[in-house]
């Protein structure tokens, strides 16, 4: 997403990421993500030119490879907001058997904050007795009293040892299945202070730097103009470009011209490493679920767009019909589609694609003016744009663009294949 699209966004729909993933969700497209783990035997911990333990540091998937053992998918949305996603209370001590926890200093610092924390959010230290909260596993402990106390104990003993309870309730043993703790060897000296090994600020960012695409690293020195554009005092706007110089000489020094500072002295670190696991441009891309606004009055052609439609829908698309009023749409064999929302209530920044039909409207300069102005958006942003027989006037070459990622269905039998292969591509940085 581009900086301006999230500025426009962020006024149009602040809660456009959870509205995409729940109607996604409504239509059966379950979004899915699979779990992977990143392993390394123990005697491996200082073998990097980088200390592993350090949060502020990544680990190259080139050098320790995502092992997958899982996959989360989202199946159904919750049905009550506050009883199943705001008192929901994770905590990272909360594990099970086989799992053990690092010498992390912030995983550290959160095994003992996060329970304390839920206690104070919730208002009870039972708040894990919440249904979202409670395991499906029944378990049993020695809690007995406080607020929001649900379940009801018969018995009094909430202590152990005891010998009036049969010494009940009790910690199940490892050789029953219970928790075991990892037998870690330690050595050396405990002391509070900052390892040594954490104080390479540059060398990864550099290595980031290095993975990007030329379009990648565009886009981030103009989100760094943007955001140091606003700092008013200058001597902060320079001392933030004479540290981005240790990660690349030329990125600082577009970023002091646009900002107005200085260029700053010095050079990057002398780092030439890059992973290509770090750029957004090696993300699998996928059609599915991608938000493609269909453009339509009347008299579409009604074969060739339930043709297109039904393509959309094979491979998972989120399909919004958009028109000058809600209502329905008819086509020219008389197929009426039922417009889901207007030009007015929609925006082409909410939309990952757009498939322009056109056609007629009671308005019609307006609906064409409106058509216009999606087009512009989608095409400024390198969004995928597939073009109608009956809207082929909307969208024209012309010397200064190459129409990149524009298909047209015009005079192409295999415009709904080529149409989706254009949205799984999702953006086109070779466009003029």
């Amino acid at each position: 997403m581009l900086n301006d699209e999230a500025l426009k966004i962020g006024g149009l729909d602040p809660d456009y990421h959870r509205r995409d993933l729940r109607l996604s969700i409504d239509l059966g497209y379950y979004p899915e993500y699979e779990l992977g783990v990143q392993m390394l035997e123990m005697e491996d911990e200082f073998k990097f030119d980088f200390d592993i333990l350090d949060p502020a540091k990544f680990w190259p998937e080139e050098l320790i490879p995502v092992q997958k053992i899982g996959k989360l998918t989202l199946n159904r949305n919750v049905d009550n907001e506050f009883a199943e996603l705001e008192q929901v209370a994770f905590n990272p001590a909360n594990v099970v058997p086989g799992i053990g926890f690092s010498n992390d200093p912030v995983l550290q610092g959160r095994l003992f904050a996060y329970r304390d924390t839920q206690h104070h959010r919730l208002g009870s230290a039972n708040y894990d007795e919440l249904p979202v909260n409670r395991p499906l596993c029944p378990f049993h402990n020695n809690t007995r009293r406080g607020f929001m106390r649900h379940r009801i104990d018969v018995d009094q003993i909430n202590y152990r040892n005891n010998s009036l309870a049969g010494n009940t309730p009790y910690v199940t043993p490892p050789e029953e299945g219970g928790y075991k703790e990892y037998p870690k060897r330690v050595e050396g000296h405990v002391i509070r202070g900052r390892s040594p090994s954490f104080n390479d600020f540059f060398t990864q960012p550099r290595i980031f730097w290095n993975s990007l695409t030329p379009v990648e690293k565009q886009h981030t020195i103009e989100a760094f103009s943007f955001q140091l554009g606003k700092v008013k005092t200058e001597s902060v706007r320079q001392k933030n470009v004479d540290l981005l110089v240790n990660v690349d000489r030329e990125m600082a020094s577009i970023i002091a011209d646009n900002i107005g500072v200085r260029r700053p002295s010095g050079d990057n670190v002398p780092v030439s490493t890059s992973y290509p696991s770090l750029s957004q441009a090696n993300t699998p891309k996928y059609a599915r679920m991608q938000k493609v606004g269909v453009l339509i009055g009347d008299g579409f052609n009604d074969q060739e767009v339930n043709d297109v439609l039904n393509e959309l829908r094979r491979n998972q698309t989120v399909i919004r019909i958009i028109s000058q009023t809600l209502g329905t749409v008819t086509g020219s064999g008389g197929t009426k589609l039922r417009v889901d929302e207007t030009f007015l209530t929609s925006s082409p920044y909410l939309m990952d694609t757009l498939y322009v039909v056109g056609g007629t409207s009671k308005t019609q300069d307006r609906f064409n003016a409106n058509i216009a102005d999606y087009i512009r958006v989608a095409y400024t942003h390198y969004k995928p744009i597939g073009v109608a027989s009956t809207g082929q006037s909307y969208i024209q070459p012309s010397p200064g663009n190459n129409l990149a990622g524009v298909v047209f269905a015009n005079n192409n039998p295999n415009f709904a294949r080529d149409f989706v292969a254009a949205i799984t591509q999702q953006r086109f940085w070779d466009r003029t």
